[in-house]
This record gives C-alpha cells, structure tokens and sequence, in this order.
C-alpha cells in the first residue's frame, strides 16, 4: 500500500512539473531557448569580399579573417563619427578586450603620437611572424588599433581647393575597386563627382546636406555619381554597393575643406 501511494505521489508531481515547469530566477515565462548560439559576428559572410584589402595594410601580422571582418564593420559604424581618431580607435578595438580600456587607451594614445608601423616597437616581439594567437594580449591590441587606424585612412576621402582630387584603391576577391573624388566650387557652389571602376555590378549613393544622389551599374567597370549644393558640408557618406561582394556597402566619408 505504501508503494504505491508513493507511486501515485510520484506520478501526480511529473505531471505538475510538466504543467508548470520551474522558472529560472531571471524568467518571468517559458522560454525556449536554443540548442546552440550562433554567433554571426565571428563568421565570415558566404561571400564576404572585402578581406583582400587586408594585403595592403601594412601590418607585420595578418590579422584572422573574423577578427579583420569585424574591425571593419566598426569602422564602418566609427568612420561619420564626430569623435576624435583616439575616441573612435578604442570604440573600434575596445570589444575585442573586456576590461582592458586604460591599457587600450594608452596604446591608442601612442599610436597616434608616434609613427611605429608594428607592434614590435610597443613591446618586443620575439617571432615578428608569429600568428595573431601567439601574441599577448598587449601586442593583439597594439596590432588591432593599428589595424583600425589604417583602415579608417582607407575609408576617408579628405578633398580641398588646393587637393581637390584623392583617389582610393581597395582590393576585393572579384578583382581591384578604384574611386576618384573630384571636388569642385564655384561661388557659393559645391560639386562633389565620384568615379569608380568596379568589379562587379554595384550601386553608389553619394549624399550630404540633405541631398542624394544615386547611380548603379549592372556589370562590372565604370560608374560615377555627382551631387551639387550650395552650403559646403563638413562631410559626405559615400556608399559603395557590390552584392556579390557583401551583403552590406561599403562606407566612405568624404570631407571637403576650403
């Protein structure tokens, strides 16, 4: 008798657990959680391009491909930034190395005074071909920022009246992309012209003062866009669109100055 009033109490509490299953301390409902997180952040797109630029980055080692996809991905949210280039190089790098911002901001702070091109002349680096994972966390932040402070370089396009053209050159897996920016005044007349010859199909989108202007080509070689305004702006964004190298463009800033 005792067995099975033990049974039948056993019983009656797997079926009220499974009607009302326990809560963790942070649930309020039922969640279902997944069986596994994806991270999407540090996986490469199927048809990420962009990563042949890293070839031109005058790095002593390569960067992985994940970490170099996602310091440009902060650089393209830093690179309209207002914020100082110090500000925006720890932004960009800061995420790689929790609880580490003054050792961070302390190297941003010499990236910018000095003109060292590696590492190595933070501290000293017993292999200089090691791989990124063999170095310590002060030399990956070192590599990182100087990473990020050649790459928002590459994305900004400063133009003046005494250097009214620049030119970008940024390799993609289809091949090179190659952007001129004329800059143009006449009066109180402003005339931005951007010439590009892409790999691919793409779209450009110039705009800036409230102005757009858009131009798009559906096979690879030239393609210009022009916007006109009367009231220079301190900056333009200029998208550069290629679907079959990423899904999302790529930014430039172009900052015109008298």
């Amino acid at each position: 008798m005792q067995e099975r009033f033990q049974a039948v109490i056993k019983r009656r509490l797997q079926i009220h657990i499974e009607n009302h299953p326990p809560l963790f301390p942070w649930e309020s409902q039922i969640v279902d959680y997944p069986d596994y997180i994806e991270e999407p952040s540090l996986a490469l797109a199927p048809n990420w391009g962009w990563l042949a630029q890293q070839t031109k980055l005058n790095l002593p080692v390569n960067l992985p491909e994940r970490v170099f996809q996602e310091i440009l991905e902060k650089c393209q949210q830093m690179v309209a930034s207002s914020l100082p280039l110090g500000a925006k190089l720890v932004q960009v790098v800061e995420g790689f190395f929790p609880n580490e911002s003054q050792t961070i901001n302390d190297l941003a702070g010499l990236v910018l005074r000095t003109n060292f091109r590696s590492p190595q002349s933070l501290d000293t680096m017993p292999n200089i071909q090691s791989d990124y994972a063999d170095l310590d966390s002060r030399q990956q932040m070192a590599l990182s920022l100087l990473a990020a402070k050649q790459l928002l370089a590459n994305l900004t396009l400063p133009v003046s009246a005494t250097q009214p053209v620049v030119e970008r050159l940024w390799l993609t897996s289809l091949g090179a992309l190659t952007l001129r920016v004329e800059y143009y005044t006449q009066g109180d007349v402003t005339q931005l012209v951007v010439h590009s010859d892409l790999p691919t199909q793409g779209i450009l989108t110039l705009q800036g003062n409230g102005s757009i202007a858009i131009a798009q080509s559906s096979s690879p070689g030239c393609l210009s866009v022009e916007l006109t305004c009367k009231q220079l702006q301190p900056s333009y964004t200029l998208e550069v669109d290629c679907p079959e190298l990423d899904q999302q463009p790529l930014l430039f800033v172009i900052n015109p100055t008298t």
